[in-house]
């Protein structure tokens, strides 16, 4: 959030109808909610795939129930920790409901920390709302009636707790706020993000697709391969650019537009956040790196820093 933010930061229409379309036979979106949410069906029940707002999570249960015929869903998945993607973990919770998430989302969600670039203070959410079911690292997998959802851990891209879930049989990749539309992807640096992981995270995804993937990001349309590899392409060129202002000595307040211009805007036209907002938080120390300045290109090298492991 804190990097490349945009105006569409959490600026979800509160208004807007919960609808449910379906992706393929088994696999289902569901827009309204405050950010995308993805309903796996199986004959055990449900899975779903991110929560939206918690002002919307008593609708979208509903809406959930309805379209499932009464079946109840029996596992939600975090892609981060983020509350417009979270908001319907209590209600999950107080269900009985398992709650999968990579642990450090987790760690925020129990937290008391402070978003600078917002000026919001978040405090801890009640127990129940925490994920239930966290693993570390390395590959994961839920077997849900004749389908398998493969899940991991994308280290340090837009938060620190990223993961996306591949349904091979159904080639859909869930992919959360790693996947942007409309505007730059946001890097919330305050809660681990970092433009080197976004990189890399963009590349994993797209050795997950093939020209027929459907991608559901964070919010927006779905996504095609084409897509994820221009979002792609722009980060890489905005990461060299980065690390070349920063060999130069130059800091964000002085060339905020220099990241942004020229070859990454022709890449890919279809973007369009305000470079002013975008760029000065990709300058800004990883908060647990515990760096206050950049002195040289680690900052936005592939891998994960040591400082950071």
């Amino acid at each position: 959030m804190a990097s490349f933010v945009s105006t569409r930061a959490f600026a979800k229409s509160k208004g807007e109808d919960i609808a449910i379309k379906p992706i393929t036979d088994s696999v289902a979106l569901v827009t309204g909610a405050g950010t995308n949410v993805v309903l796996v069906m199986g004959p055990e029940g449900v899975v779903v795939i991110d929560g939206g707002t918690a002002e919307r999570s008593g609708d979208l249960l509903n809406a959930i129930g309805k379209h499932a015929k009464g079946a109840k869903p029996g596992t939600l998945f975090n892609t981060h920790w983020h509350w417009d993607h979270t908001g319907s973990n209590e209600r999950f919770g107080k269900a009985g409901a398992k709650i999968i998430s990579q642990e450090n989302t987790k760690l925020w969600l129990g937290a008391d920390f402070t978003v600078a670039w917002e000026n919001r203070d978040y405090k801890p959410r009640p127990r129940i709302a925490w994920p239930n079911q966290t693993f570390y690292q390395g590959a994961q997998s839920l077997a849900f009636g004749n389908h398998k959802l493969n899940y991991g851990w994308l280290p340090r891209a837009h938060t620190d707790g990223d993961i996306y879930i591949h349904i091979p049989d159904q080639n859909v990749l869930v992919a959360g706020d790693l996947v942007s539309v409309g505007s730059y992807p946001i890097l919330d640096v305050d809660t681990g993000g970092w433009i080197g992981g976004m990189v890399d995270a963009n590349k994993a995804l797209l050795d997950l697709c093939d020209d027929k993937t459907v991608i559901v990001p964070g919010s927006g349309p779905l996504q095609t391969k084409a897509d994820l590899t221009a979002q792609y392409q722009m980060l890489s060129t905005m990461r060299e650019r980065l690390i070349d202002l920063v060999r130069k000595g130059q800091g964000d307040r002085r060339h905020p537009r220099a990241a942004t211009d020229g070859r990454v805007r022709q890449e890919v036209g279809r973007l369009h956040a305000v470079p002013d907002e975008c760029v000065p938080g990709a300058f800004r120390p990883r908060a647990r790196a515990g760096q206050d300045r950049l002195n040289d290109d680690m900052y936005f090298s592939r891998g994960i820093p040591e400082a950071s492991r």
